[in-house]
């Protein structure tokens, strides 16, 4: 199984981003992730759905 296989059954989600934290994508994308900002918002999504936990 290639591992794209099972992406056609996700569901799709649309999120807007204020200014200020598409900079924080943008600083995280070049910092971490060598400009890859869908690697940077997986960060951030990660963060945020640990905090939810707490």
């Amino acid at each position: 199984m290639d591992e794209g296989d099972g992406l056609a059954d996700m569901e799709t989600v649309t999120v807007e981003l204020d200014a200020e934290t598409l900079e924080e994508v943008d600083d995280i994308a070049f910092r971490d992730h060598r400009e890859n900002r869908a690697a940077a918002i997986r960060d951030l999504l990660d963060e945020w759905l640990k905090s939810r936990d707490e």
